[in-house]
């Protein structure tokens, strides 16, 4: 039996190719593909080659987002069975490093994860129709999830990982500046987690109603709407916390000059070089941290998922066959019309 997979060549040279299907080992599990994120670093492989210094120097299979059914087991494996459906854990840390060793996997000095091109051979993707993975990255899901939900795991446990950072959101008014689908999730998510009121800015009317349909109280186009925020810098800043997920340098300035006194600033989204008003940071003296994937927020994030804590559906605005995978990545990055861009799985 062959397989479909969405390889990648060079920018914009995505191809939909036929494979060999796999067989599992001791260990490990085929699972069928059932949904896959696109994500923002697989548009930027898809556009530019590459995330800053990271290129594609050989052919890469995309996508580190996806949930799918376990078809076959290995040996050794247990706890999951044939027909369990699963969210997929793209980081597969060393466990014997530093960082391993003192609970920080995320920081594993040799993650392999899926989906990336930062070593060689590059660590191939989840936009296939099946593929092996080790057992421990499997994640059982409920059969009343929508696999289109389930494949959210990846980028809700990020928005999971930010929140611990910025610590208790009881009672606390929040910014979340950007509502792409991280900006959404981390709005869903403040909301979860107590916030009093959750403000989100964007650009785009469409990602604004998405974070509204999943939490956000405010919404703010700062496009049509430049004075939006304004108020909200009395007294030197009104927000206890902001997340900022856009990853513009006038977004995070906005951030700095909102946020109040002691207030934390979670940088969520990747920029390059940024000058930053340091002196207000300073005089505020505001916490800017930074955030980067996650740990046991994956299981975190499928138990709410699981458990449908959250309004995760209005995230995943479209839906695309894998065999129109190229289509599917321009239309991802049209941000007038889309959210999340998901490619649909499933031999004929």
């Amino acid at each position: 039996m062959s397989i479909r997979v969405a390889r990648l060549y060079a920018p914009g040279d995505l191809r939909i190719e036929a494979d060999l299907a796999p067989e599992a080992g001791p260990g490990e599990v085929v699972v069928a593909i059932g949904a896959g994120g696109i994500c923002g670093s697989d548009l930027h492989y898809f556009r530019h080659g590459g995330i800053g210094a990271i290129r594609v120097r050989e052919p890469i299979i995309l996508g580190h987002e996806a949930a799918g059914t376990v078809e076959a087991l290995g040996t050794g494996v247990t706890g999951l069975a044939i027909g369990d459906r699963v969210a997929l854990n793209p980081s597969n840390p060393c466990g014997g490093c530093d960082y391993c060793l003192a609970g920080a996997e995320r920081h594993c000095l040799t993650m392999r994860f899926r989906g990336s091109a930062m070593y060689l051979p590059h660590e191939q993707g989840f936009f296939r129709d099946r593929l092996v993975v080790g057992a421990a990255q499997c994640f059982p899901v409920s059969t009343e999830v929508p696999m289109a939900e389930a494949a959210l795991a990846e980028p809700l446990a990020v928005c999971r990982h930010a929140m611990r950072q910025a610590g208790d959101l009881a009672g606390r008014r929040v910014l979340v500046t950007g509502a792409g689908p991280i900006g959404a999730l981390c709005a869903a998510l403040a909301r979860h987690y107590g916030a009093a009121e959750v403000v989100v800015t964007d650009l785009e009317d469409a990602a604004l109603d998405v974070a509204g349909k999943v939490g956000a109280t405010t919404l703010v186009n700062v496009a049509t709407r430049p004075d939006g925020l304004t108020t909200y810098e009395a007294d030197k800043g009104r927000f206890d916390v902001t997340f900022e997920c856009s990853a513009s340098e006038a977004a995070l300035r906005s951030a700095i000059a909102c946020t109040r006194p002691t207030g934390t600033i979670v940088q969520v989204g990747l920029m390059g070089e940024t000058p930053i008003p340091v002196n207000q940071l300073v005089a505020k003296e505001l916490r800017l941290v930074g955030t980067h994937r996650f740990d046991v927020e994956f299981g975190e994030a499928v138990d709410l998922i699981n458990t449908r804590a959250l309004t995760l559906g209005p995230v995943v605005t479209h839906s695309v066959p894998v065999s129109d995978a190229a289509e599917a990545m321009a239309l991802a990055g049209d941000r007038s019309r889309v959210v999340k861009v998901q490619l649909a799985f499933g031999l004929s």
